[in-house]
């Protein structure tokens, strides 16, 4: 069994946020591990749910705020439908995945978790005006 780290880091290398997830199969998709990490950050939030959403993607009605989300009001959130939305955001370009030493461009594409068990998630900001 593997055990998998989900890094949050800005585009210039700077650690952000890490959730590391144990006991995963040896070899899964890109799109597992994703609805895996989004699946356990929603469990996380649901467990006390609060104000705020820490995680990879903006829940429904939410605005952005610095690290994080603020929710209209304290509420359970929908892992599946989160999900969804960041398989959307990563085929928008919205932030991109490094295992390794490279760039993750399919979500189809299979991970080995005993060879690169560290996967690195960068968020890509929209410029104001562009």
């Amino acid at each position: 069994m593997a055990t998998v780290t989900f890094r949050d880091e800005t585009a210039t290398g700077k650690a952000v946020a890490e959730l590391a997830v144990e006991g995963l199969p040896d070899r899964m998709s890109v799109r597992e591990l994703i609805r895996l990490r989004v699946r356990e950050e929603v469990a996380r939030h649901n467990d006390r749910p609060g104000d705020r959403f820490h995680g990879l993607v903006r829940p429904d009605d939410a605005e952005t705020e610095l690290n994080g989300y603020r929710l209209r009001e304290p509420r359970r959130i929908d892992w599946e439908r989160q999900a969804d939305i960041a398989e959307q955001a990563f085929l928008a370009n919205g932030y991109f995945v490094l295992t390794g030493d490279r760039q993750i461009e399919h979500l189809d594409e299979q991970i080995d978790l005993t060879a690169e068990p560290d996967l690195v998630f960068i968020k890509l900001v929209a410029l104001v005006g562009g």
